[in-house]
């Protein structure tokens, strides 16, 4: 009975928090090529975010493409991730906005005139290669999750225990692909 208790309210505070926020992970497509393994994912981001941002409001908003190996019966395996850092920030006086990402080597740094060509730019993950060799993969099943979240303020670390009740995070969302199987040489 507990366990059903639990399940239900899980499910319905997911719900909720995904309500609440309206911020929505597109995606993910997942390509297996011959020798490696392709994302396409998004960012579709509610109307109050939106017009934080028109209006100046800086945001920071991290993309985690990690893959994952399915293991029946325990938790899923860690493989490998990549983590881009995007920055979006509008100038309502001269009319322009500007966005900046990260993908932990290359940092790219572009002015837009128009707010759309910005958030295409940022929000969207295009042709992202998680994995150059697939044969270093072991034969087994995989899916990609998508976690997307956007910091409201970073807390030193002790106080941020101290005030734990204190949001540190906008929004948090993630979302799992279908699962694909990786087979062996043949």
């Amino acid at each position: 009975m507990r366990k059903r208790v639990f399940a239900l309210s899980t499910f319905f505070l997911s719900l909720l928090s995904s309500q609440l926020f309206g911020v929505e992970i597109v995606g993910p497509e997942v390509r297996v090529g011959h020798d490696e393994i392709m994302v396409d994912t998004g960012l579709s981001l509610d109307e109050k975010i939106l017009s934080e941002l028109k209006s100046g409001m800086e945001k920071e908003i991290t993309f985690y493409i990690d893959l994952f190996k399915v293991w029946k019966g325990w938790p899923d395996e860690f493989v490998l991730g990549k983590k881009f850092v995007q920055t979006l920030k509008g100038d309502s006086i001269k009319g322009e906005y500007i966005a900046t990402s990260f993908d932990g080597e290359t940092h790219i740094k572009k002015r837009f005139m128009s707010f759309a060509s910005m958030l295409s730019w940022t929000l969207n993950k295009k042709d992202i290669r998680l994995v150059n060799h697939r044969k270093d993969l072991e034969p087994n099943d995989y899916f990609v999750k998508i976690t997307v979240e956007s910091r409201l303020r970073k807390l030193p670390p002790v106080i941020g225990y101290l005030l734990f009740f204190v949001p540190e995070k906008d929004f948090s969302v993630s979302k799992n692909s279908p699962a694909f199987t990786i087979e062996g040489e043949k």
